[in-house]
């Protein structure tokens, strides 16, 4: 990985931070993508003390935010050609059913939109890279979401964590179709489940969640543990050539039957165009 670039979302907490740490390590460059300005230099500092690595940049976006997610990417666009690993890891629960200024359900919009968004933009810095690798983190949570194109943020019926299985659900089926998409390429796309990890995850949701997340990390794993798969799919030979696979404890399982939909996947690939403003107007001849 030496002098590898790779950009990590939601890098300066959490598994984010570990998976970071672990990149450095290795003696990659990283890009950490960040919400908070202060909390990511606090990070950014830990790890410059943890690794003894100083090659560290900081890019500032909040994904619920499309406008944002089109500034970062821009920024990481004009500074550098050509990214090693692009590794989608920022997640958010909600408390209730909110819109974005984009008028999504935010947890739509920052979970699964987010990672859609901003991996589209930045794709040719990947295929700029021999061998990239595009990793986007699941969730077993998967299992509980369902894909309805007639109810896809669940204007009807919300429940919070429906609302965060069906973004882990589409996260697959976004890996799916990209990894479709680049087959003939030398880039590959991979998904993740991290494990049941003991993180800030969930401190912003609703008392039920964050009282569940407190009682449950009892049994959790640190977010050492959590990282590791990442990292496994981020940097080992043993999975060069390997795409569209779900990964669990650095093995590749079969996430659930809907997961594995390709006409599903091909659908929400472009409901997802639409809203996020990729979709290519139609010439009228």
């Amino acid at each position: 990985m030496k002098n590898k670039l790779c950009v990590v979302t939601g890098a300066n907490s959490g598994i984010g931070y570990e998976i970071s740490k672990g990149l450095l390590k290795k003696g990659a460059y990283l890009v950490m993508v960040c919400r908070n300005e202060d909390k990511a230099e606090q990070a950014k500092t830990q790890l410059m003390q943890e690794t003894g690595e100083r090659g560290i940049d900081i890019v500032l976006c909040d994904f619920s935010i499309q406008a944002e997610i089109r500034k970062a990417a821009e920024e990481i666009q004009n500074q550098y050609k050509c990214i090693d690993v692009l590794i989608n890891n920022h997640g958010f629960i909600a408390s209730e059913r909110n819109e974005t200024v984009d008028g999504l359900e935010e947890t739509f919009a920052v979970n699964h939109i987010g990672y859609f968004l901003f991996t589209n933009l930045l794709l040719d810095q990947v295929l700029e890279s021999e061998k990239g690798r595009i990793i986007n983190v699941a969730s077993e949570a998967h299992r509980y979401g369902e894909f309805d194109p007639d109810n896809l943020q669940l204007k009807e019926g919300f429940k919070v964590m429906k609302a965060y299985g069906n973004s882990k659900l589409f996260n697959i089926l976004f890996t799916k179709e990209l990894a479709e998409r680049i087959k003939d390429t030398e880039v590959t796309a991979n998904c993740v489940h991290p494990g049941v990890v003991a993180s800030n995850f969930g401190k912003n949701s609703n008392f039920l969640i964050r009282l569940a997340y407190g009682i449950g990390s009892l049994f959790m794993i640190p977010n050492e543990k959590g990282a590791e798969t990442p990292l496994y799919l981020a940097t080992s030979d043993d999975v060069e050539g390997v795409n569209g696979a779900y990964f669990k404890n650095k093995r590749a399982v079969a996430p659930r039957k809907q997961a594995r939909d390709l006409e599903a996947a091909r659908q929400l690939w472009d409901m997802s165009e639409e809203l996020a403003g990729l979709k290519q107007p139609e010439i009228q001849l």
